[in-house]
C-alpha cells in the first residue's frame, strides 16, 4: 500500500470516529498514533465535525498518543483506555543491561501490533510499558522474558506516582532560536547535517511535521527527531556580548 493510500484510510478514520462520537456522545479512540499520524491529523483537524478531542500518552510529555473524540456530555477516560504495565527483572544484579529496544522487541515477539503499544521507559533495569488496556492482561500473562532476563509484570495502579521520563539538561550558544541551529546544539551536529533531516520529513515540533529550517522555536516546544531523539526547548537565558543567545535544552535520555 502506498503512502498516500495509507493518509487517506486514517483520515477517513479520524473522521468516522469523530462522527461516532458527536452523533452518539460517546468517546472513541484510535490507537497509539506515531509523530507522522499525529501530524497529519493536525493537518486536517479544522475538516473534522464539531466535536472535542484530546491526545495523551499515558503521560505528560508522551510522544507516542491516543486520540480521543468526545462529545459534549460524554466524559474522556484515558485512565480506563490506557494502562502502564511495570516490568522488573527476577534478579537486577544479574540481569542483562536491558534498553528500549529489548523491551520492544520482547513485546513484539508476543505478536502485538506496535500501534496497541506506546512509550515505553526503561529506569534501572526496569521498563514501563504504557499500551491499550484491552492488551494489558495479554502481556501480564505471556511476557516473562526480555533478552536473557527473566521478568516479572505488574500493573501499575492508580495511586502509583506518575512515570516520568529522565533528562539530560545541555546549554550551549546559538546565532538565533532557528530549529536547525537548536537541532544542532542538542545532537552536536553541524547546521548542515540538520537540513537533511528536516528537508526529508524527520522533525517533528510538538507533534506536527516541521520543514522549514527557519522556524523559530518557541520556549517549552518539544522537538523529536527521527533516528536522533528528542528534547524540549527550555529558551534563552541570556545574551552574550557578541550577540549569541545563551539557551537550555532538556534532551531525553
Amino acid at each position: 500500500m502506498n503512502h498516500d493510500k495509507e493518509q487517506q484510510i486514517l483520515q477517513k478514520r479520524f473522521m468516522d470516529l469523530a462522527r461516532a462520537a458527536e452523533n452518539k456522545g460517546i468517546c472513541t479512540y484510535t490507537d497509539f498514533l506515531t509523530l507522522n499520524e499525529t501530524s497529519i491529523f493536525f493537518c486536517i483537524k479544522n475538516d473534522i465535525p464539531n466535536v472535542n478531542y484530546d491526545l495523551f500518552g499515558g503521560y505528560n510529555g508522551a510522544e507516542r498518543k491516543v486520540l480521543c473524540f468526545y462529545g459534549k456530555n460524554s466524559v474522556k477516560a484515558f485512565s480506563d483506555y490506557i494502562t502502564c504495565i511495570r516490568i522488573v527483572p527476577l534478579n537486577k544484579k544479574f540481569s542483562d543491561n536491558l534498553n528500549h529496544r529489548d523491551f520492544l522487541g520482547a513485546l513484539m515477539n508476543l505478536g502485538i501490533d506496535r500501534s496497541k503499544i506506546g512509550d515505553i521507559l526503561v529506569r534501572e533495569k526496569e521498563g514501563f510499558v504504557f499500551c491499550e488496556t484491552a492488551i494489558s492482561r495479554f502481556i501480564m500473562d505471556n511476557l516473562d522474558k526480555v533478552k536473557h532476563t527473566n521478568v516479572i509484570c505488574s500493573i501499575m495502579d492508580k495511586d502509583a506516582p506518575e512515570i516520568q521520563p529522565e533528562f539530560q539538561e545541555i546549554r550551549g550558544t546559538i546565532s538565533s532560536a532557528r530549529l536547525d541551529s537548536v537541532i544542532a546544539l542538542a545532537f552536536g551536529s553541524s547546521r548542515n547535517s540538520i537540513l537533511g533531516l528536516i528537508s526529508g520529513g524527520k522533525v517533528f515540533v510538538n507533534g506536527k511535521l516541521e520543514e522549514s529550517n527557519s522556524y523559530i522555536l518557541k520556549e517549552d516546544e518539544a522537538v523529536s527527531v527521527r533516528g536522533l531523539g528528542k528534547f524540549i526547548y527550555k529558551g534563552v537565558q541570556n545574551q552574550t556580548k557578541k550577540g549569541r543567545y545563551f539557551v537550555v535544552l532538556l534532551k531525553y535520555i
